[in-house]
């Protein structure tokens, strides 16, 4: 803690989430403007998931066998922003999935890393994580209000060159983060396997897999969905910015409401307040009220969710399988579950229509919380 690099992992993280946020929201909206059809669209933003599900497995192995994880994301994030150049060439359906599939398998390799470093920097104060990773929430926020209004004045390829811009400051970051010593831990002797196998293991990263597949159509179709009920594009950007405005606010608070509540409550709570939010946008899309409320719950249904879900993993997974237990956590959450909404959300939205689409994303964050509460502890801190 005592040479903790915060502005360079602030840095990173800030960055590797504005990327995010011109593509999560936004490439859809390139897409459909390049005259893919929904379900098209909707197997294209299932990619990135995909490989979130297969690739960070494979790179948290290779760090642990090479033991250079930092030289990894650089390297991988070099590779990752030339496959992502290759979107300039051309707009055909297949061209597109090739390029994003092999731009997502290296750049999914970067956050699972860059998140051990910095738990492993900050060693037992996990609590500050919160204060270095809002910085992605911050770089999120202006890249979705940035784009919105982007798209408002340019083309929908404006999305590419906004992108690409915040791979080069996610590269030029990653050069300047050290990596941490990873400390012996007692657990170094435990098969990762062994620790697999334990059912609440299993149900956190099942329930934590439904809270993706719940995303599905919000990550997807979120913005579509409100051009929809005609509602400007800068107006779709201000209303991704504001739920991650809450979620920045939760990552502040977390700490004081850490020491009240257990991360299990806090993890069960956030899957509650997650369907209530999906119900909401799926049912209330005419009411900018309804959309504003929904809205500030991504304090929870992202932001309390995911910190509580970093913070059990990291007891779960210690010692030497601390970045593989990151990637593990990752793949299985955001790829697996991920890729699960996506595409699921795609060929759901044009038979079923957008209420009830929300209606199963809400059903299936009720699944996980059920879950979380059957089967992780009490005792999980």
């Amino acid at each position: 803690m005592q040479h903790l690099p915060y502005r360079r992992l602030a840095g990173f993280y800030f960055f590797y989430f504005a990327y995010i946020g011109a593509f999560a929201p936004f490439f859809a909206i390139y897409l459909d403007g390049v005259g893919l059809s929904a379900a098209e669209i909707g197997t294209v933003m299932a990619l990135p998931p995909v490989t979130r599900a297969l690739a960070p497995y494979f790179w948290g192995w290779l760090a642990d066998a090479l033991g250079r994880r930092l030289g990894l994301v650089r390297a991988t994030a070099v590779a990752g922003l030339v496959c992502w150049l290759g979107l300039f060439a051309s707009t055909t359906f297949l061209w597109i999935c090739a390029v994003v599939l092999a731009a997502g398998f290296f750049l999914s390799a970067a956050l699972p890393m860059v998140e051990a470093v910095t738990l492993a920097h900050l060693g037992e104060h996990t609590g500050r994580y919160g204060t270095i990773r809002l910085w992605g929430s911050i770089g999120y926020i202006i890249a979705v209000v940035g784009v919105g209004y982007a798209l408002d004045l340019f083309p929908a390829r404006t999305v590419l060159w906004i992108a690409t811009a915040a791979l080069l400051g996610t590269l030029g970051f990653a050069w300047l983060v050290p990596d941490a010593r990873q400390a012996p831990h007692a657990a170094d002797q435990q098969p990762i396997a062994q620790v697999l196998k334990r059912p609440a293991v299993i149900a956190l990263i099942t329930a934590c897999s439904l809270m993706a597949v719940a995303h599905g159509p919000y990550l997807t179709f979120y913005s579509i969905h409100l051009v929809d009920h005609g509602y400007s594009k800068g107006l779709a950007g201000w209303l991704w910015a504001l739920g991650v405005i809450c979620e920045i606010a939760v990552f502040l608070w977390l700490p004081r409401l850490n020491a009240v509540c257990t991360l299990r409550s806090i993890l069960i709570a956030s899957f509650a307040l997650a369907a209530v939010r999906f119900l909401a946008i799926g049912w209330g899309a005419d009411s900018l009220a309804l959309l504003l409320l929904a809205q500030t719950l991504h304090a929870a249904s992202f932001g309390s969710f995911h910190a509580a879900a970093i913070g059990i993993v990291y007891q779960f997974f210690r010692g030497r399988h601390q970045a593989r237990g990151q990637a593990i956590y990752s793949s299985l959450t955001f790829g697996v579950g991920g890729t699960l909404g996506a595409i699921a959300s795609g060929y759901a939205w044009e038979p079923l229509g957008a209420a009830l689409t929300f209606t199963l994303a809400a059903f299936a964050a009720l699944a996980g919380m059920v879950l979380l509460w059957w089967k992780l502890p009490t005792q999980e801190h």
